[in-house]
């Protein structure tokens, strides 16, 4: 027997971030937690992607303004392309983590009754920040945008703590 053999095996989340058109917030979520799980959860394994509520953007890179605000945090996401929320990511993901309380909406509306995933806001995970809802940077300025990557950044952290703790038996879509 080899020592690997003897490890517990490592558990597997699937996540997906999701936001209205996919190239402001969700990509922003996806790109942060890419660059935090290795180091906050070594012993997790990790397939994450993001998706939009509305179709406006398939297949758009994410806006400019989301990439500098990134990249000043040494994150880039200039590979991420825009993709819609479908039935079946309910099926693939375990975790469908909206930004805001009309993508939760809207989230829940697309989502089979009997699917396991939980959909919950990224912001519930961060309980010290008081906003619940991350907001929509799109008409707003550069400043908008910095400030999206800092709530990401501490929603995304807390996620990540969640996903580490133990699983809890149940259904797990969030009504």
């Amino acid at each position: 027997m080899t020592p690997d053999s003897r490890a517990p095996p490592r558990r597997k989340w699937a996540v997906l971030f999701v936001c209205m058109g996919n190239i402001c917030r969700s990509p922003t979520a996806e790109a942060v937690f890419r660059q935090l799980a290795p180091a906050l959860a070594p012993d997790l394994e990790f397939e994450v992607d993001s998706a939009a509520t509305h179709d406006y953007h398939l297949g758009a890179p994410p806006d400019a303004r989301s990439q500098r605000a990134a990249r000043q945090h040494g994150i880039d996401m200039s590979h991420l392309r825009a993709r819609r929320l479908v039935a079946e990511d309910f099926e693939r993901f375990d975790w469908i983590v909206v930004m805001d309380e009309r993508n939760r909406s809207d989230a829940l509306a697309l989502s089979p009754v009997d699917s396991s995933a939980r959909v919950v806001r990224l912001l519930d995970y961060a309980p010290d920040q008081p906003l619940r809802d991350v907001p929509d940077p799109f008409y707003g300025k550069a400043d908008d945008f910095a400030q999206v990557v800092g709530l990401i950044d501490a929603g995304v952290r807390g996620l990540i703590c969640a996903l580490r703790a133990p699983p809890q038996p149940g259904r797990r879509v969030q009504q």
